[in-house]
């Protein structure tokens, strides 16, 4: 698409839309680390100094993406618990239950899992105070919702629900990374299966290291 000049706040509003829904694309083809500054100028049609009007560097892309996918998946999670968990339950199922859910959803997500995993070493770099300072009061409010909704299902966490929240961010990013390997990597996969013991199934072993953590957590009865 070609844009002419952007002069009304409603025009702007559309640029800078436009700038997100190319990067989300992008993120579904490749990677976060594979997203260039340079393509997603020619995919959204403008050069790259007028992108740059709209958000000061590839990473405050990513920031806003990362904050509206997050605010997604806890929509549509607060459903998932609902559906899935019986609150009147003991409390080792229903903490088993949060973690297969948990487990179920962001594995669903390998965008936001990718996202989470290059926040702190990659998109919280070369962005203004200003940007990582609104994207961190944002983030904090993305934490406490999160962390409400576990507490409303396993109330006997207390105050451990929000490290339980933001482990289970941190653990999702960091699980992820083993979870899609390279084409190169596939291909010694096959060639020495013995090699793929190091290949996870996010699901799987997302599932094992909340349960773990939920199992230190929660109160011992």
């Amino acid at each position: 698409m070609t844009f002419q000049r952007a002069r009304t706040e409603e025009q702007r509003e559309i640029r800078r839309q436009a700038i997100l829904d190319a990067a989300s694309a992008m993120l579904d083809e490749m990677p976060v680390a594979a997203v260039t500054l340079n393509e997603l100028s020619r995919r959204v049609g403008l050069a790259k100094p007028n992108v740059l009007r709209y958000f000061e560097s590839r990473e405050a892309v990513l920031l806003e993406l990362l904050d509206h996918f997050l605010r997604e998946w806890l929509t549509e999670l607060a459903g998932e618990l609902a559906a899935g968990i019986d609150e009147d339950l003991p409390m080792a199922e229903r903490a088993a239950g949060v973690a297969e859910i948990l487990s179920r959803s962001l594995s669903g997500r390998l965008v936001l899992c990718d996202l989470f995993g290059a926040q702190g070493r990659v998109l919280e770099h070369n962005v203004s105070v200003e940007v990582v300072t609104r994207y961190k009061r944002a983030s904090l409010d993305r934490l406490t919702t999160l962390t409400a909704l576990i507490q409303r299902y396993l109330p006997e966490l207390g105050e451990n629900a929000t490290l339980f929240s933001l482990q289970t961010m941190v653990m999702a990013g960091a699980l992820s990374a083993y979870s899609t390997p390279p084409p190169s990597l596939r291909a010694a996969y096959e060639a020495e299966p013995d090699l793929a013991r190091f290949h996870l199934e996010l699901k799987d072993y997302l599932r094992l290291a909340l349960t773990a953590t939920l199992l230190g957590a929660l109160p011992r009865r």
